[in-house]
This record gives C-alpha cells, structure tokens and sequence, in this order.
C-alpha cells in the first residue's frame, strides 16, 4: 500500500488555517508552549544560517569555477544580469504599489511577543560566525577550490553540504510548518492576524503578474536575437513551465527543459550546456519574489529603507541564489542570512517571509527554468555569430 504523504506546502497552509481558527480560544498557557518552541526554533535557526551558507555557497562556487571557459563566462554573465533585472523590477514595482496597498502596522517583534506571553524557558545557540564572515569564507573557499587541482577539499566541501542539506531537509523544513503554526496563533491572540493575511493576498497577486511580464520580457528580448515571435518560443516552452509547477524542483525539470529548448531551435551542444547550467545560477523567478517579499514586510512594518539598501541587497541576492537548486526552499533558506544582515530581519519576519516564499514556490521555480530557455536562445546566437567570425579569421 502506498505511504500517502502531505507535501510542504499543503502542511504550511493547514499550519496557518489552524493557526487563525484556534488561535482566539487557545488559553495563554498553551499559546506559552508554542512560544517556548518558537523562540528555541529561532535561535536554532539563527545558529544554522552562516553554516548553511557555508555549506552551500561554498560548493556552488566552485562547481560553477570548474572548467571555465568563454561560453562559460557568458552564460553566468547573462544569467546573473537576468537575476538583478528581475530583483530591480520588483524593487521599483514594490515601491511604486505597495504604499497604496499596504497599511503599516504593528511592528512583527512586538506581533511575536503576543501581547506579554512570554516563553517558558529559553535555550542560546549562538552562531559560530556572524552572516557576513560565513559568505566571505564560502565566496573564498569556493574560488580556491574552483582553482586546486586535487579533488580532496572539494569531496570535504560536498560531504559538508550533504550534511547541511539534511540537516535542511530532516530538520529544518519538516518543523517549520509548526513554526508557522505557532506565528500564526500568536498574531491571532494579539489580533494582528488580518493585517497580515491581506498582505499576504496582495503580495502574492503582485507577484504572479511580475512573473507574467518577465517571462514575456525574456523572451522579447530572445527574440530579438533569433527573430522569431516571442510568443511562440514562449508557448512551446510551457511544457517545463507546468512540469516545473508540479515538481517545484529545477533540477527534475532539465530534461523537459532540454527537450522544449530544442524545439525552439537550439542546438543540442548549447541546450545541453546552458540548460544545467542555468538550473544552478539563474533564478529571476526567486529573486523577483523575495525582494517583492522583504519590500512588502518592511513597509507594513514601518522600517526605513532606501534604493542603495536594497541595491547592495539584490546585488548580494543575485551571488548567494547559485546555492539554491536542489535543496528543498533552498532559495529562501540560502537567502536568510543576507536578509537578517543586510535588512534586519528578525525571526518573526524571516518565518512570514518562509511561509510567503513557499506559498508562491512553484511559480517561482518554473519562471525560473522557463527564463532558462530565453537565455539559452541568446547563448546559441552568440556563439554561432562567434563561431562564424572566427572561420572568416
């Protein structure tokens, strides 16, 4: 008999339905219990962050570093150009609507403390290292592995990250729905849980459109290369758009990817370079959702920002997303740090920004490798311009 088994995002969304029903007529001394967990949760979470950064960003870097070559060094070029439009779209769309549909509120601290409760007990877990020393550490292991000859640090690096990515997979992920579920009954007993939910709403509607006009823009701007109508690469590219809905993985989705980009006339040699490759390092469809995200959070909390904050923050953004693929939430948990860091996020926002990210992840993910065919269009272009020129020299 088959095992039935709930996926992450249907338990998040149960988490927060019980949350909001049961939280009005849960007696503070339960809501206490949920306040102990939370507040023990956090600190763990807050010690996994520099090592999951570490662990991650470390091996990405790397891998991308080996075997670097021309075609190489354009396709991360164009792919990490992809990543900061998409993140500068949300930031300038964020700021231009989110005003107008977001009320500032209760600061989310003083959400978290559900008026007075306090924890039972609580534990410290400081981090080993602070956010910005673990991704200097990992950007500077990663390049000197990329460099060395011998495959011994690398074998190190990767068990490392097996280690964290299960620690992810068999820790992290399978408690944050109970997490979310103690947030959620604590804004319920404060009464700030309505506030919160149409932000949600119109967070999440916001986005979805922003992923519509990046992906015709994507494949505008492709199509200005291979002239050809955009909407045609774009049609035959959904396919992997609805696979990558159903997986919510980049990585399953590549054979689909492969096979629909060559449809649109890419060659066999290019799709199959780019296609993984882009799976690793190119996620606009992410990027675009947590800049959208943390905007949103920041203005319903009333914290000041300004352009050259969240520039450095996308920038950042842009490097630390190349950990994602293949760790399961890997974008959101690999961007935590940067967001605690560089934006002040504290626990409470950084459980509301997991909750909004998985919510929207599979649209997420298939923006992500439907934009991969765009880019591989513009690859195969280039190279064949380049590969002419040098025939003629």
């Amino acid at each position: 008999m088959k095992k039935f088994k709930i996926g992450l995002l249907p338990r998040i969304i149960i988490a927060i339905i019980l949350g909001i029903a049961i939280g009005t007529i849960f007696p503070a001394p339960l809501v206490r219990i949920f306040v102990t967990f939370n507040g023990i949760f956090s600190e763990f979470l807050n010690f996994s962050i520099p090592l999951i950064i570490v662990g991650l960003v470390t091996i990405a870097i790397a891998d991308i570093g080996k075997g670097a070559g021309k075609m190489l060094l354009i396709t991360a070029l164009i792919a990490y150009g992809a990543t900061l439009f998409s993140g500068f779209l949300s930031y300038f769309t964020g700021v231009t609507i989110f005003p107008s549909l977001i009320d500032t509120g209760v600061p989310l601290e003083e959400v978290s403390e559900a008026q007075g409760i306090v924890p039972y007990f609580s534990v410290s877990i400081p981090p080993l290292m602070n956010v910005m020393t673990a991704l200097i550490l990992a950007f500077t292991l990663g390049l000197g592995l990329a460099s060395l000859q011998s495959d011994v640090f690398k074998n190190v690096a990767r068990d490392f990250q097996e280690i964290i990515v299960r620690m992810i997979s068999v820790v992290i992920l399978p408690l944050l729905p109970l997490y979310i579920f103690g947030i959620f009954l604590n804004m319920t007993h404060s009464g700030q849980v309505y506030s919160i939910l149409m932000v949600f709403i119109k967070i999440i509607g916001v986005i979805f459109i922003l992923h519509i006009f990046l992906l015709i823009f994507q494949y505008s701007i492709a199509a200005l290369f291979v002239r050809k109508n955009p909407f045609k690469l774009l049609g035959k590219m959904m396919p992997a758009y609805f696979t990558a809905l159903g997986t919510q993985s980049s990585a399953a989705t590549i054979p689909v990817t492969l096979e629909q980009t060559k449809k649109n006339g890419v060659s066999a040699d290019i799709a199959g370079f780019v296609i993984p490759l882009c799976a690793t390092i190119h996620l606009s469809g992410s990027t675009l959702k947590i800049v959208a995200c943390a905007l949103a959070l920041m203005i319903m909390q009333g914290i000041p920002f300004d352009f050259p904050l969240f520039a450095g923050f996308i920038f950042m953004l842009g490097i630390t997303m190349v950990a994602a693929p293949g760790v399961p939430g890997g974008a959101i948990m690999a961007s935590l740090g940067i967001l605690q860091s560089m934006l002040g996020f504290d626990e409470s926002a950084q459980a509301l920004m997991i909750a909004l990210y998985i919510a929207m992840d599979s649209f997420g993910t298939a923006c992500n490798v439907t934009g991969d065919g765009a880019i591989a269009l513009i690859i195969d272009k280039v190279m064949e311009k380049n590969t002419a020129k040098n025939k003629i020299e």
